[in-house]
């Protein structure tokens, strides 16, 4: 029961910031731990994370936005079309989380978009702020960064998948 709330209070929302920080980086996760079959996915509309090539396809898009983020040209994540990117991409990691935990898909959802949001905006901050404060250049705090996300969004998926 504890990792049910955990998976619902915590662990989706969790995805959602990540998600807000790099759109493509808790969908190759979430793919992983579907292809692994860790989230019992199978069976519902949301078996074709669990395709190895949607792990592939996923990891790379990741990969590129990864490296991408990094470049001069790259607008902010809080310009419409990259935050209507990170909205909808949360929306799809919470809807195949609650498919794969049996739940409500549209409370998985909701919880992943208003994290998305926070962390869009609150990681633009943040980031910002760093940069300012530690008078460095902003790459090596966007490194910091995607260390960071990949660490929250394979923490979250473990505590979905117990």
């Amino acid at each position: 029961m504890t990792i049910v709330v955990l998976s619902w209070l915590v662990a989706i929302p969790l995805l959602g910031v990540v998600t807000g920080l790099r759109t493509m980086l808790p969908m190759a996760v979430l793919c992983w731990f579907a292809y692994l079959h860790h989230l019992p996915v199978h069976g519902t509309w949301a078996f074709w994370v669990a395709h190895p090539v949607s792990v592939i396809v996923f990891t790379l898009l990741a990969a590129g936005e990864l490296v991408g983020d990094k470049l001069p040209k790259t607008p902010d994540r809080t310009s419409p079309g990259p935050l209507m990117a990170r909205l909808i991409f949360a929306g799809l990691v919470g809807a195949i989380v609650a498919a794969g935990l049996r739940g409500s898909g549209t409370e998985g959802v909701i919880l992943a978009v208003v994290g998305a949001a926070m962390g869009a905006f609150g990681g633009y901050l943040v980031r910002r702020e760093l940069v300012e404060l530690l008078e460095c250049k902003d790459w090596y705090v966007a490194v910091a960064e995607d260390a960071l996300a990949l660490v929250c969004a394979i923490f979250a998926m473990g505590v979905i998948t117990g």
